[in-house]
């Protein structure tokens, strides 16, 4: 029953929650003052997936966004949510089905699309850095921007990724970095500068 209702409802009421929470905050873009109109990768941390629909469009208004789900139940409601804000999923995992969305994800940036990640999704560590942005960087030669929010209010959750939920009648502030390469970098060293550069502005 639980999980019907999940699959069927929980989108929509998640719809009308984020509908609110951001209707009800102030909001302050720290933003690039120009966007090159280059398709770019979207690097942001699992927990904070949620705030950064209100980041990308504030960035690019008009933007295509694929973003990468994995395919597992949450990420079935994570699908559906994201359609009703015009983002659309590329379903796999490291997991299950890690070559076909890494061919996806390069496929969507090769005709223009922006692709959004987690790097440390679905599984965790929390603010780890998997392999897979920095494969789909360098073999599609696309610059990555790093994306947070931080909100002044927010609830918590005693989950794997410390999933933050903004509260109403706060503010948020949205961070997009300037577009970076990792091209001919090293795995290890490319992983190391994303992280360093996504924890600029992140909540511990």
């Amino acid at each position: 029953m639980w999980k019907k209702f999940k699959r069927d409802f929980a989108p929509y009421i998640l719809y009308f929650i984020v509908k609110f929470i951001y209707f009800t905050n102030k909001k302050v873009y720290h933003h690039p003052k120009n966007d090159d109109k280059q398709p770019f990768i979207v690097c942001m941390w699992h927990g904070d997936l949620i705030s950064q629909i209100y980041n990308y469009f504030g960035f690019r208004k008009n933007g295509v966004v694929k973003a990468m789900v994995s395919e597992n139940r949450d990420g079935e409601t994570i699908t559906k949510l994201a359609a009703m804000f015009k983002i659309w999923a590329i379903r796999g995992s490291s997991s299950k089905g890690g070559a076909k969305v890494i061919i996806s994800a390069l496929k969507e940036l090769k005709v223009g699309n922006d692709v959004a990640i987690t790097p440390d999704g679905p599984r965790g560590p929390r603010y780890s850095i998997a392999d897979g942005v920095v494969i789909i960087s360098q073999k599609s030669g696309k610059n990555i921007r790093c994306f947070n929010a931080i909100p002044s209010k927010y609830w918590q959750f005693n989950s794997w990724d410390k999933f933050v939920l903004p509260k109403p009648f706060g503010k948020i502030d949205f961070y997009i970095s300037e577009p970076f390469s990792v091209k001919d970098m090293e795995l290890e060293d490319a992983k190391s500068l994303i992280k360093t550069k996504m924890l600029q502005h992140s909540l511990i």
